[in-house]
């Protein structure tokens, strides 16, 4: 039985699926992925991933600008993002992908900081929920979000840290994405914080065309796989499928505010 799913984190705006959006949307909807949030990673992507979302009606927008690229983002590439947010589409329901990341070699991270904090400031202001990626930076990432206190919270993506970590973003009002980081048997700590998590505070993502899941590795990941995150969840709560399938849409339209 195939449930209605929303992936909230898919980069369609990539390789495979330019040139290949309608029949990738098919394959989606066939594995009952009627929905996807596409977040933008540079100032240079703003307007294709608007184009996408005004295109495809599954399609909705977020647009930000992505830690992993910080030595490429331009101050006025912040000036840019907020022209879009302040006119924005109807199809535009968040900002990001947007955060923190201490992973990388030279993180350059008061700049990184410096990039969150304005784009935070722009979401506060709009109102529009933000989706957060975050790698090795939980707690300075929930000390800013406490700082700054969002109206309308948004999604911590690729969620893999603790649970007490989790149940901060949590206790905030920020939902945990679900991605296929939980496909695999050695990923046992995340595994466990998403099954003890409140289920009102998760949302699925695949973060195609990334993060491949088990028996996946070196191919493109895509949203149809969302079916497969689903299902896996499934297997590690207590919940049934259906009261599963109809929290992760009722969380995703609160946190996203879609139309149903």
């Amino acid at each position: 039985m195939s449930f209605p799913l929303i992936d909230t984190h898919c980069h369609f705006d990539f390789p495979p699926f330019t040139g290949a959006e309608t029949e990738s949307l098919h394959q989606a909807e066939a594995a009952g992925v009627r929905q996807l949030i596409v977040p933008s990673v540079s100032a240079d992507r703003f307007q294709g991933v608007l184009k996408l979302a005004k295109k495809h009606v599954q399609i909705f927008a977020a647009l930000g600008l992505h830690p992993i690229y910080v030595s490429q983002h331009k101050d006025a590439d912040l000036e840019l993002l907020e022209s879009w947010l302040s006119n924005r589409d109807t199809k535009l329901v968040a900002v990001g992908e947007i955060g923190l990341d201490l992973f990388m070699e030279q993180p350059q991270f008061e700049r990184q900081q410096w990039l969150l904090k304005a784009q935070l400031a722009m979401a506060k202001r709009e109102n529009l929920p933000v989706i957060l990626h975050s790698r090795r930076s939980h707690d300075p990432l929930a000390a800013m979000l406490r700082q700054i206190q969002l109206p309308a919270t948004g999604v911590v993506h690729g969620f893999a840290g603790s649970l007490s970590q989790a149940q901060a973003f949590v206790k905030l009002g920020f939902a945990i994405g679900v991605g296929g980081t939980i496909s695999y048997e050695r990923a046992q700590k995340t595994r466990k914080v998403m099954a003890q998590l409140p289920l009102s505070s998760l949302v699925l993502e695949t973060d195609a065309p990334d993060m491949p899941l088990q028996g996946f590795q070196g191919q493109p990941n895509r949203p149809e796989r969302a079916e497969s995150v689903f299902n896996i969840l499934c297997q590690l709560r207590r919940e049934s499928a259906e009261q599963i399938a109809a929290a992760l849409l009722e969380n995703t339209r609160r946190v996203f505010s879609l139309p149903v």
